[in-house]
């Protein structure tokens, strides 16, 4: 089996047990989630990807890094209209109840303070193909083709866009934050698959690049299970 495909069963293996997406979706899930996910896109775009981009060695895949996480932090010309991810993604907590004062005062879960010192061991302190990794295998699950169902045909924020429409009653230009992403992360999850494809074998890195997917994923689950269990306990 090829590195790129085990890297793909390590996905699908993700997908398939991740409580995130096998239970419902609540009002204060959904709310902790824009919350939590502004603060953390903010976090690993503007610190943990950009670390990997300066141990990257490949001109291109830095710049590309670069650019990924540009779009995130500064500006998406290309998908967002000129504004940054965490920016749009304010917009839609603000849509679903949210204040922005309370958006831009949040502070970040314990799990999601565990999970940035996670990923700073797995993106600053590792050979920068194993960085690449962390920086993609959770945009990964955007591209349809892991899980089953609706999940499979659509990924994750397909999946969501169509959740978050039926609990907050949005329309599709509401969600934008999803569709924009979906198509973004296919873009920027390429970007780590082809680095892996490109050079894994011959750095003989396959079996450290396959470890390196496994453990991020185990770091986002932890992640979304923070969400998870904080957004149960909003009352609202």
């Amino acid at each position: 089996m090829s590195v790129v495909a085990r890297m793909d069963k390590v996905v699908n293996e993700f997908v398939n047990r991740c409580r995130w997406w096998h239970e419902p979706l609540s009002k204060g899930r959904a709310r902790m989630f824009a919350l939590q996910h502004r603060l953390n896109t903010r976090q690993r775009n503007s610190v943990l990807k950009l670390r990997v981009a300066t141990n990257c060695p490949d001109w291109d895949t830095r710049m590309r890094i670069i650019e990924a996480c540009s779009e995130e932090v500064i500006a998406d010309h290309a998908h967002g209209g000129g504004r940054p991810h965490w920016k749009i993604l304010e917009d839609l907590g603000v849509r679903i109840g949210l204040k922005r004062s309370e958006m831009q005062k949040a502070s970040p879960l314990a799990s999601t303070q565990v999970c940035w010192a996670a990923w700073e061991g797995l993106m600053a302190n590792r050979h920068w193909l194993e960085g690449i990794v962390a920086n993609t295998c959770a945009e990964r699950v955007n591209v349809p083709g892991y899980g089953s169902g609706e999940f499979r045909k659509r990924g994750w924020f397909g999946l969501e866009r169509r959740r978050w429409g039926k609990l907050f009653g949005l329309d599709e230009d509401a969600l934008e934050f999803f569709e924009l992403h979906t198509e973004a992360d296919i873009e920027h999850s390429n970007t780590g698959w082809h680095a892996v494809q490109k050079y894994a074998r011959e750095l003989r890195m396959e079996d450290a690049v396959v470890a390196a997917c496994e453990r991020n994923l185990h770091v986002w689950e932890h992640y979304l299970n923070g969400i998870a269990q904080a957004g149960d306990g909003q009352r609202r």
